[in-house]
């Protein structure tokens, strides 16, 4: 699996404040994220070693240091870096969406599905990001709550729109629907993945679309899958 990298320097993460993303997006970066996301959805953090990492991604454990200061450093970018990457994913939908014509309505639909084809394409950092909600007493607890925030931010942002166009009602609740959206894709998008695999991501696109037609827009017809 692969878990592609957004940069975003700075000496909390491991890398030096105002490092180039030419720095941060190496190969042997990406093979450390690949390694580190795939042993401890299978074992757990506490569990997986920085050895097992270094062995895994074929390299030396000096190397892993080399680039993150410790086991910590390297998860809680590993997130950082992982869910940025689904809110750009997430962005650029909406923003295609709109491009083409689209209602905001529309846009969340294109959010919907783009959100789908990037969990079956990283599942396992998936995993890792909704069981870290759960938990309150890790040390990158801050840094975790600064990405969904961004995540979050930019449902936000498509709701308001169209709040402010009159596709949506001025009472609704936008943060709180977005928190509703994104938890959606991402507890049904593991739910597929885990549970119902023989279905294609059109059904569960298609399934999804209904539920916000139905319950965001107010009703009509899901889009075509």
């Amino acid at each position: 699996m692969s878990v592609p990298q957004v940069s975003r320097g700075g000496a909390g993460n491991g890398t030096a404040p105002g490092a180039s993303p030419g720095a941060r997006r190496t190969p042997t970066r990406r093979r450390l994220f690949d390694a580190a996301v795939t042993l401890i959805a299978e074992q757990g953090f506490s569990a997986t070693t920085v050895d097992e990492i270094a062995e895994r991604a074929g390299v030396a454990k000096g190397t892993v240091y080399y680039n993150f200061a410790s086991k910590n450093v390297l998860y809680e970018e590993l997130l950082r870096d992982g869910i940025d990457l689904l809110a750009d994913s997430l962005r650029q939908a909406a923003d295609s969406a709109t491009a083409r014509g689209g209602t905001r309505i529309d846009a969340l639909d294109a959010m919907i599905r783009a959100g789908l084809d990037f969990i079956a394409c990283s599942p396992a950092l998936i995993q890792l990001y909704v069981a870290e909600l759960w938990r309150t007493n890790r040390t990158w607890r801050a840094t975790l709550t600064s990405v969904r925030g961004r995540a979050q931010s930019v449902v936000e942002a498509v709701l308001r729109e169209a709040v402010e166009a009159g596709e949506l009602s001025g009472e609704l609740d936008i943060p709180l629907t977005a928190s509703a959206l994104l938890g959606m894709v991402l507890v049904a998008a593991l739910d597929w993945q885990s549970f119902q695999p023989d279905r294609s991501v059109e059904e569960v696109h298609a399934a999804l679309s209904r539920l916000l037609q139905g319950r965001v827009g107010g009703g009509g017809q899901a889009p075509p899958a």
